[in-house]
């Protein structure tokens, strides 16, 4: 038992003899609420003149370390990983990098020590020591953000280079470091007086230097001076978990850069390379590559012929390619062997053609599809067969089976709003005589026109494309859709057929649109947005993007806004490309700019929400709204308090001890 615990029982006795509680005695002991804490070390703690690499820190009782490798950082960065590990009542720390001379050590145990039975936390813990003649104290610390979004980095590495070339964060290790916590926060301690960069780098290869373009990083031009100053802070001293006994002005030492702001990106990665390819349907192949490329890729069929039948579907940003085999011949082949020319990465990192021999099996064989459909011939017969003998009227042939477009009505249709229809299979026709928009006028139905556009391309429907998903918009001159008004799409049967000759089934889908009044405005003025142009969004809850607008005139304006709470999120398009950017190192350019609004804005029908906004008024830290921050802090370790509750369990007054 410690001395602590021994004085509180104590306590207890006397207030029980007194009558201040009721008769009776704890019948488990009382707990052990003390941190551990350091009695030795050796080397000393900041002992100077240090030429050891084995460190031992003795404890006043057994404790454990909890995760050492994440949460212990030792400084200068270690290019080969120390040994640390609890034994007993020590920690004992091997450091397998020679030391450096005249260099100030430091290990930061973070939280991770705490005792071995109650798991009481220690608190926030580092050693240190020098090789040289003094130890350097200065600190500097601040937290590092995603770019695209200002959520905290949890983990990543933070580090100072005291050489100030844009070379040494890809050439030389990292002189000093932290790593993030679960609030994005870090602190680098042991810095020497003198001018630094600050850089943050997700280490994937473990030599603390930026070498690979799939690392997360951050960087910046600021000039780091650290310096430190006497301050005051208030602490609270608790009497229990509830009430506070006092609040006392404590001096401390304030160290000096404290509000760094690093905010990471990773790069767009220029190796081009086929991922994967795929047939997981037997009319489909698809090959997906590292990014997209304007030259397609050059098929040559080894066992069929790839000059006819294959039809290319394309994303965007043309990195899946989707080749549907309109020969239903190439469709039963469940093998499938070529070689396919396209541009992908050299060891010099330039694009060159390079030649590949595929073979791609299809995951729903040919047997394996006839048996089903032999299975779906039986049951129809069956159920005809029924129906038969029930003397009502039957088929003598199984119909075709109709081509399924499926019809997509935003739930929230609004003026700017598109129609979607989506095939399953490429459409060979597509006759917009079967295909009608009609606006009810007072009780007459007027035929209005239309556009109907690809999705991926947002090109007419003539082209040499595979065409599946297709976008309707009004066209009543205006392209928007007239609030308050009743519209219907008929399509009629066979509008949209299939490659493989299926048609489509009659449909009718009634649009109606409700009144001005049931939508709100939000319009949000930049009152430093100047002449650049922004992109603002219309973020949800779950931080989805309901609406995006461009700034005008350094306004951005939501226009017929379903009635709600939402939050907004902006950048500077720098590049007037109308989405947001990423950075590269190499020719120095930060990710474009993005900012939050603080608050939550609350749309209200026939209700305009008009407000300023200056984006850089608050620092990164402080923008986004904690209700949409998807990051959240760690739970903070705390001692229980289990003798409290012990103590209201028994009866008994509790007076806690402090020592």
């Amino acid at each position: 038992m410690t001395r602590n615990a021994t004085i509180f029982l104590l306590t207890v006795t006397l207030l029980t003899i007194t009558g201040c509680a009721r008769m009776g005695q704890p019948d488990g002991g009382w707990y052990d609420e003390t941190p551990p804490f350091v009695v030795g070390s050796i080397p000393a703690d900041q002992a100077t003149g240090v030429n050891a690499n084995r460190i031992n820190i003795f404890f006043n009782e057994y404790i454990k370390i909890d995760n050492p490798t994440e949460k212990v950082v030792v400084s200068p960065p270690q290019l080969e990983a120390p040994d640390i590990r609890g034994a007993g009542r020590r920690i004992l720390v091997q450091l397998n990098d020679s030391l450096q001379p005249n260099t100030t050590y430091t290990i930061d145990f973070s939280d991770a020590i705490s005792d071995n039975n109650e798991g009481n936390p220690m608190g926030n813990y580092t050693y240190s020591f020098s090789t040289g003649g003094h130890i350097d104290t200065l600190e500097v610390s601040g937290h590092v953000l995603e770019s695209e979004n200002l959520e905290p980095v949890k983990g990543i590495l933070v580090g100072l280079y005291s050489n100030l070339s844009d070379t040494a964060f890809t050439t030389q290790p990292m002189l000093r470091v932290s790593r993030t916590d679960s609030r994005g926060r870090f602190v680098i301690k042991g810095v020497a007086p003198g001018e630094y960069r600050c850089y943050a780098l997700q280490d994937a290869d473990g030599n603390y230097t930026f070498s690979q373009k799939s690392e997360k990083l951050a960087f910046s031009h600021d000039i780091i001076i650290p310096s430190c100053k006497p301050d005051f802070r208030q602490d609270t001293i608790w009497a229990d978990s509830l009430h506070i006994a006092d609040i006392e002005r404590v001096g401390y030492t304030h160290f000096l850069p404290d509000d760094i702001v690093l905010r990471a990106f990773n790069e767009t990665l220029t190796d081009r390379y086929l991922v994967k390819n795929e047939r997981k349907e037997a009319e489909c192949l698809t090959m997906i590559f590292s990014y997209g490329h304007e030259e397609l890729p050059q098929i040559e069929g080894l066992n069929f012929d790839a000059g006819t039948g294959l039809i290319l579907e394309t994303n965007q940003a043309q990195d899946t390619l989707n080749y549907w085999m309109a020969d239903t011949a190439l469709v039963n082949q469940d093998t499938l062997r070529m070689v396919v020319t396209f541009h992908a990465t050299d060891t010099l990192g330039m694009l060159t053609p390079q030649t590949d021999t595929l073979e791609v099996l299809s995951k729903n064989p040919y047997n394996k599809r006839m048996r089903e459909h032999a299975k779906e011939v039986e049951k129809w017969e069956k159920q005809q067969e029924k129906t038969k003998k029930k003397g009502n009227s039957y088929l003598t042939e199984m119909p075709p089976t109709p081509l399924n477009i499926n019809i997509t009505i935003p739930a929230d249709l609004h003026p700017g709003s598109v129609i979607q229809l989506e095939s399953p299979t490429p459409l060979a026709v597509i006759d917009t005589t079967k295909i009608h928009l009609s606006i009810k006028n007072d009780t007459l139905w007027q035929d209005c026109p239309y556009t109907l556009v690809d999705k991926n391309t947002e090109d007419s429907l003539h082209n040499n494309q595979a065409q599946r998903i297709l976008r309707l918009r009004c066209d009543n001159g205006n392209k928007l859709w007239a609030t308050n008004t009743e519209y219907r799409l008929d399509i009629d049967s066979a509008a949209f057929t299939d490659i493989y000759g299926k048609a489509s089934l009659m449909a009718k889908k009634p649009i109606v649109l409700k009144g001005d009044d049931a939508f709100g405005t939000i319009a949000m003025t930049l009152a430093d947005a100047g002449d650049a142009t922004y992109i603002g969004q219309l973020l949800d809850a779950s931080e989805k993007v309901v609406r995006q607008v461009v700034s005008d005139n350094g306004t951005l304006r939501f226009q017929y806004v379903k009635p709600g709470d939402y939050y907004l999120r902006a950048f500077r398009d720098d590049n007037n490309n109308g989405r947001w950017d990423t950075g590269e190192y190499a020719k120095d350019r930060q990710a474009e700019t993005v900012y939050y609004y603080p608050e939550k804005i609350e749309c209200k029908a026939n209700w305009p929400v008009e407000k300023s906004w200056n984006t850089a008024s608050l620092p990164g830290t402080r923008q986004k709204p904690s209700a949409i921050i998807k990051q959240k802090p760690d739970k903070e370790k705390k001692i229980k308090n289990q003798n409290v509750q012990r103590a209201q369990k028994l009866g008994i007054q509790y007076i806690p001890q402090h020592f």
